[in-house]
């Protein structure tokens, strides 16, 4: 019974590690995206005002 418990805990343990790891993954993601937006934006301002 404590075996089982044990390993219900590491199970528990693996799952919350691998859905932080996604939101990780997403919030990096989320933030590449917005910074090279940025910098093509600027890129293309600069361009117009030659």
């Amino acid at each position: 019974m404590v075996k089982l418990q044990e390993n219900m805990d590491k199970l528990q343990e693996k799952t919350s590690e691998n859905s932080n790891l996604k939101g990780t993954l997403a919030s990096s993601f989320l933030v590449g995206f917005f910074l090279i937006f940025t910098w093509v934006s600027v890129y293309f301002l600069f361009l117009k005002r030659l």
